[in-house]
């Protein structure tokens, strides 16, 4: 069963520069706009070998697979004015050529994934809006706010701790806290079914 346009919307798009680099995760609204204007191209993999098509011919297909009934169980689609279309998964940007260097940004989301949703205390998996952000030295103590200082903590290890070092608290970090060398949204799409393609452009 297809999935509704609202999910749809929601889904990322893997953008690769002219020579097939992957430089860019985007939004499903950018990569129909790029295509619309002829900048893109979609890039999909069928039967090993990679396929091209612009925003007309990708429509066609579209239209094609839902009168033949050959989405796949993970495909995700939204409805046009007047036609249905299948969300890609991965652009080409026609008259791009750059590397632009990769930043991982800091943020409380990046940082529940990449301690994968666990507790560096208790080592158990708690849904985000159960886990906090505990600071290994703690701020009180001159503690910065930076990867190295940083771990996700259940509410109950980060009371338990307060204002104290784990070592002062009796307690263990489950790994020691460091900067990701990829961003952690990346990293836990790459490994979802949904977007397996993806891992044809990314070492």
């Amino acid at each position: 069963m297809k999935p509704g346009p609202s999910s749809a919307m929601q889904c990322n798009v893997l953008a690769l520069n002219r020579v097939y680099l992957a430089i860019h995760v985007i939004t499903v609204r950018r990569a129909f706009s790029l295509l619309w204007k002829g900048m893109a191209e979609v890039i999909n993999i069928e039967e090993g070998a990679y396929m091209a098509y612009d925003f007309e011919s990708w429509r066609e297909i579209s239209e094609l697979r839902l009168e033949m009934k050959e989405w796949g169980d993970d495909a995700d689609w939204i409805c046009a004015v007047n036609f249905p279309i299948q969300v890609p998964r991965v652009v080409r940007l026609l008259d791009y050529d750059r590397i632009p260097k990769e930043t991982v940004k800091f943020s409380r989301r990046n940082v529940f994934l990449r301690d994968e949703n666990h507790c560096q205390y208790c080592q158990r998996h708690f849904s985000a809006q159960k886990l906090s952000i505990d600071h290994v030295m703690p701020r009180s103590r001159g503690g910065p706010t930076t990867w190295e200082n940083v771990v996700a903590a259940c509410l109950r290890c980060n009371v338990r701790k307060g204002g104290r070092t784990p070592r002062e608290a009796g307690m263990l970090l489950e790994r020691r806290p460091a900067k990701p060398k990829r961003n952690p949204v990346f990293v836990h799409q790459l490994n979802s079914e949904k977007y397996e393609c993806w891992r044809n452009f990314v070492r």
